[in-house]
This record gives C-alpha cells, sequence and structure tokens, in this order.
C-alpha cells in the first residue's frame, strides 16, 4: 500500500511538471524552412582552378546571397548566375590564396541559414592559353560584325561548353543571338538579325584560370566594349549590274558596277566588309600563272572573302559598269564610288551580292550571315532557346 501510493504521486508530481513547461516555455531555436549546402568547392578544397565558380544547392529559399573572401577577409565582387545554382565571381581568383565561401538562405519564415566552404586555389598553371579578341575597345563597327574570340591553341569539344557559360554578351537595346563555334580555336557571336543601329555592345570571356584539356588553363578574363554605327548596307544585283546602298532603310546613292566574268564569277550571297585598304597590290602571279595572272595597284580596295573578292575602285572598266561583267571576281565600281564607298563605310558593313554563277563558299571571310539562323545555333556548345537574349547574366 505505501510503496503503491509513493509510485501514484510520483506519476502525478511528473505530469504536472511537464503541462507548466509546454505552457510557459517557447522553442527558443525554431527550424528555418530553408536548407543550404555548397558542393563545390568542397570545404577544405585543395588545387582548386582559379576559375571556380560558388555552386550550391538551396531549397524552400525565397532569398540566397553568396559572400567570398580572401585570407585576409577582403571580399570578392561577383554574383549569382542566369539559373541561380552558382555564384560566379567577377574575375579569375588568385593561384595559392585561400578563399571562404558563406551561402545564406532565407525562407518565407524569414530565417535564415547559412552554409560556409573554405578552400585554397592552385598553385599558377605553366600552361596557359592566351584568349584574344579581333575588336578593340571603343571601336566602331558596321551591323553585320560578329564578335569574335580566338584561342591559342584548340579547344577540345568537351570544354567549349564549359568555356562558352563563361562568355556573356551585353547589348543595349537587347537582341536575341547566340555563340558559334567556327574552329577548334575560334568563337564568334552574332544576333539574330543585324544589329539594332547605333547599339552598345559588351562581351566578356571569364576563362582565366578555367581547364581547357590536357593539362592547359585559360591566362586571362577579356572584356571588351565596342559601339554599332549607322545599318548601312550594300545590295549588289547581278541582273541589274547596280549597287544601291542604304542607310538607316534609306536609299543614299545608286552605283554602278561590274561583277566578275563567266570564267571567275562573283560569289553571291551575304558577307561583310573585313578589311579596307587605301591603296594596294593585286598580285594574282602565283595563283594564275604567267598567263593569266597580273600585278595591279589597286585604290579605295574593301576585302569582302578571303579567296581574294574586294568592292574596289576599276577606272579600267568604268566603261562596263553597269552593263558587262569583266573583273575576276571583284566588285568594280568608278574612281568616284570607290572613294565615297570607303568614307563611308566601316568594318563589319552587310554586303548582300546576288544573282550570280556561283554561291559563297562558307568560311570564306565572315560568313556567319550566309548560314540561316537555324543553321548557326547549331554551332553553339550549349543548347539554345528560342527568344534568348544577350544579358550580364552567364
Amino acid at each position: 500500500m505505501a510503496g503503491l501510493l509513493t509510485g501514484v504521486l510520483t506519476l502525478t508530481a511528473a505530469c504536472a511538471s511537464g503541462d507548466q513547461a509546454a505552457e510557459g516555455t517557447d522553442d527558443p531555436t525554431p527550424t528555418p524552412l530553408a536548407s543550404v549546402v555548397i558542393v563545390e568547392p568542397a570545404a577544405e578544397a585543395q588545387d582548386v582552378p582559379a576559375s571556380t565558380s560558388i555552386t550550391f544547392t538551396a531549397e524552400e529559399s525565397r532569398e540566397t546571397t553568396v559572400a567570398l573572401v580572401d585570407s585576409t577577409g577582403g571580399a570578392v565582387e561577383g554574383g549569382l548566375t542566369a539559373d541561380g545554382a552558382s555564384w560566379l565571381p567577377t574575375g579569375a581568383l588568385e593561384y595559392g590564396e585561400t578563399y571562404t565561401a558563406t551561402v545564406t538562405a532565407t525562407g518565407d519564415d524569414d530565417l535564415p541559414v547559412t552554409a560556409t566552404s573554405t578552400f585554397t586555389t592552385m598553385a599558377e598553371p605553366d600552361q596557359q592559353v592566351r584568349i584574344s579578341s579581333f575588336l578593340g575597345d571603343g571601336q566602331v563597327v558596321g551591323v553585320g560584325m560578329p564578335l569574335i574570340v580566338k584561342f591559342g591553341r584548340d579547344i577540345p569539344e568537351e570544354y567549349r561548353d564549359d568555356v562558352q557559360r563563361r562568355m556573356t554578351v551585353t547589348a543595349t537595346p537587347a537582341q536575341e543571338g547566340v555563340w558559334h563555334w567556327v574552329s577548334p580555336t575560334e568563337v564568334r557571336y552574332r544576333p539574330r538579325e543585324f544589329w539594332q543601329a547605333d547599339s552598345t555592345v559588351s562581351y566578356r570571356v571569364q576563362a582565366g584560370g578555367l581547364p581547357l584539356g590536357d593539362g592547359w588553363y585559360g591566362r586571362a578574363d577579356l572584356t571588351v566594349d565596342v559601339k554599332i554605327g549607322a545599318a548601312l548596307i550594300m545590295t549588289v544585283e547581278n541582273e541589274t549590274k547596280q549597287m544601291v546602298v542604304t542607310k538607316d532603310g534609306e536609299k543614299v546613292r545608286t552605283i554602278p558596277v561590274s561583277l566578275g566574268k563567266k570564267s571567275t564569277p562573283s560569289s553571291s550571297g551575304t558577307m561583310v566588309v573585313i578589311e579596307k585598304l587605301r591603296e594596294t597590290v593585286f598580285d594574282t602571279y602565283d595563283e594564275l600563272g604567267p598567263d593569266e595572272g597580273y600585278r595591279t595597284d589597286i585604290e579605295y580596295a574593301q576585302r569582302l572573302t578571303w579567296g581574294g573578292e574586294f568592292i574596289h575602285a576599276a577606272p579600267w572598266s568604268e566603261g562596263q559598269q553597269g552593263s558587262v561583267n569583266v573583273s575576276h571576281g571583284c566588285v568594280n565600281v568608278s574612281m568616284a564610288d570607290g572613294a565615297w564607298l570607303f568614307e563611308n563605310t566601316r568594318i563589319g558593313d552587310p554586303v548582300q551580292v546576288k544573282g550570280t554563277e556561283r554561291k559563297l563558299q562558307n568560311g570564306n571571310g565572315w560568313t556567319d550571315w550566309n548560314l540561316s539562323w537555324e543553321e548557326y545555333v547549331k554551332g553553339s556548345a550549349l543548347p539554345v532557346e528560342s527568344g534568348t537574349s544577350p544579358s550580364t547574366d552567364t
């Protein structure tokens, strides 16, 4: 009886104590809704490429932020990628430096949760690939100008998607466009249609420290800012032997031309002005031999193909211009028209030749516009969604 009574009293006291705790105390550490994990670089990772991004997974997060500091506590600038699953520094990290990444995720309960990773970048590699741009800062180009980036060695196909993820284009106004690999060492960018006149375009390749295959790494990042000029377009019709020049949609000049004769026809297709030579010499003896070859002084020459097709002044054919084709494949114009064109055109201005006996061979010049949009996007190392516009996001 005494033992039983003691047990009952003890049980009653325990129940009372539990009820009082439940009624009088709030949980001091509620569990946040959001969760976050840093996937790469892993904590304490060594020999991390200087191009690394901070990759993470966040769930139930309304807002996710990333902070990266070096061993002295200095902050590293960067931003989230378009998919929101990683954060990319604005430039390559220092070699042989230790960094700490902190990712903070906040859910609808406004309770933040963090993940951290401290890692060390690799020593500077001996094998580095130079990355260069055909265009330079501040250059003004025509509406058909492709953006051209070249690499100092072949980029293996399996690494091109990594490179392309680090290539961004910002255009004002925004215009749909895509990168297209023309060779293992060259990639170009063009919009779906010609650039809009007076656009500003910036492009960036964040490949400093990026693995490029076979132990090679990108040497440095590359950033270029250019300006698109007026929409000056030259259209040449073989049937009429005339060139019509329009500027921003308005016809400004009609020029009689003589194209390539039947044995050496001009190429039909969409080309752009590659280079401009006020004076030069055409020497074809090595190509055509002593019987057909010639060496001639030329003025106001504008290259259209690597194979040697130019727009140029040809005073010797002014009597045939507008009526008969007598050239070796070039677009012959008068001295006066050649001078006017030379003064008014820019590198990258489009030239459309129509109705000749020969089609333009892709690759013979900057023939990016000779491909349809559907053909052009096939040269991208990444899937392309219709409606993709240039932006500051990778």
